[in-house]
């Protein structure tokens, strides 16, 4: 019975490129017009999956893949079917019970993303708190896991994270002696560099005692403790006035019910001619939600924000937007290149991991890079200011002008 329910549905729902599914029993069956798009094959190879695909599948989908009952022959497999995937749901012919789920979790959304001083912290570490030899399988030794910035095309990972975060020194208008907030500093790379380089003094916070350990030391490695300064601190805590705040990949974590609150904390301690950067993957579509799969085993209580949702909460607080970027084509190309890493480096992986661990891993990964080729996901870069005096009036200064 649920063999052919999944048919029918497949056969109706598949209007996007061509989709030849092996099920349990071995009968292949063949869906979608084949044109455009591209072609995947995927095998069911547990008959449970099924029904648990039926009721919730992009949990189903995802979790069958991990526990080895959603089978592929190729990483491109893989990337072509949740491309196919993604694009027939747009069309609006899933049967309404998936398509109601799905609203339910669109209006009820903020219940999933309250985050509570002790929430954050427990997210914060079901991410984070890994060892950093994992993450520094897949990154470059600067541990940037924020989107990197390609200008040009032949660029490494290494030069575009480095062009990112000049990037972003160029916007904050740094000088010597300024004093810097880094909202989630992560492994310290960016309070780093913005010290190391431009003469100033910065404050990390973060909630995840492994990357405040990793950030100490490698300040004490560089000889910038006295520049730089990290801490275990939610944001909202923050006793401090700054001349410069940045927060780069934090706000994905803030949840959509917190946005008042974080841009008023920003607005309390951002100086009346201070200037602020907040770098943040967004969506260029209505607003949505993560899905399930997402929330439960990669990002609790994460979210990727329409900008709607977002300056409003801007003007709330009382900052106004200086300038806006968006970034598209930069976060695919830098998921690309840590999946490239990742496959490179899997035997180590393994000796830390088991392989559940590391299909999760790359489910996140591919499924991350068809956000943002196919589902509207981009990269924000918003300027805010108390005085929009507080920067010129044209982006010449970011390329050397006055």
């Amino acid at each position: 019975m649920f063999v052919s329910l999944l048919d029918r549905i497949l056969r109706r729902g598949i209007t996007y490129g061509r989709l030849e599914v092996t099920f349990p029993d071995g009968a292949v069956r063949g869906y979608g017009p084949g044109s455009p798009g591209p072609k995947a094959r995927v095998e069911l190879a547990d008959p449970a999956l099924i029904a648990k695909i039926l009721m919730n599948p992009q949990m189903a989908l995802g979790e069958g893949y991990m526990d080895g009952g959603l089978r592929f022959t190729s990483d491109d497999d893989i990337r072509h079917f949740l491309q196919i995937a993604v694009m027939s749901s747009k069309s609006g012919k899933l049967p309404l019970p998936m398509r109601m789920a799905n609203r339910i979790r669109v209006k009820t959304k903020g219940v999933m993303q309250a985050n509570t001083l002790a929430k954050s912290r427990q997210r914060v570490a079901h991410h984070y708190d890994i060892p950093d030899a994992f993450y520094g399988l897949f990154m470059e030794e600067d541990l940037q896991y924020t989107c990197a910035y390609f200008p040009a095309d032949d660029m490494t990972l290494e030069a575009a994270q480095a062009a990112k975060m000049d990037h972003i020194a160029a916007k904050l208008r740094l000088r010597p002696g300024l004093r810097v907030l880094d909202i989630g500093c992560g492994w310290g790379g960016l309070a780093l560099r913005l010290a190391r380089l431009y003469d100033v003094h910065v404050t990390g916070v973060t909630l995840s005692p492994v990357q405040l350990a990793a950030a100490q030391q490698r300040a004490r490695a560089l000889g910038l403790s006295e520049r730089v300064e990290f801490r275990l601190q939610d944001y909202r805590h923050v006793p401090d006035r700054f001349d410069r705040v940045v927060s780069v990949g934090m706000m994905e974590h803030v949840g959509q019910p917190q946005y008042r609150t974080y841009f008023t904390k920003i607005a309390q301690i951002l100086k009346p001619d201070g200037v602020g950067l907040i770098h943040f993957i967004g969506r260029s579509s209505p607003p949505g939600v993560l899905s399930p799969w997402f929330q439960k085993y990669i990002f609790p209580g994460g979210y990727s924000p329409a900008f709607s949702e977002v300056v409003p909460q801007v003007e709330r607080s009382g900052l106004a937007v200086t300038d806006l970027e968006v970034w598209r084509g930069h976060y695919d190309r830098t998921l690309r290149h840590w999946q490239d890493r990742f496959r490179r480096n899997e035997d180590q992986v393994r000796a830390m991991f088991d392989d559940r661990f590391i299909r999760m891993w790359w489910w996140y990964l591919i499924a991350s890079e068809v956000s943002f080729t196919h589902m509207n996901h981009v990269l924000f870069q918003m300027q805010i200011a108390h005085d929009p005096a507080a920067v010129p009036r044209t982006r010449a200064y970011l390329h050397g002008g006055a």
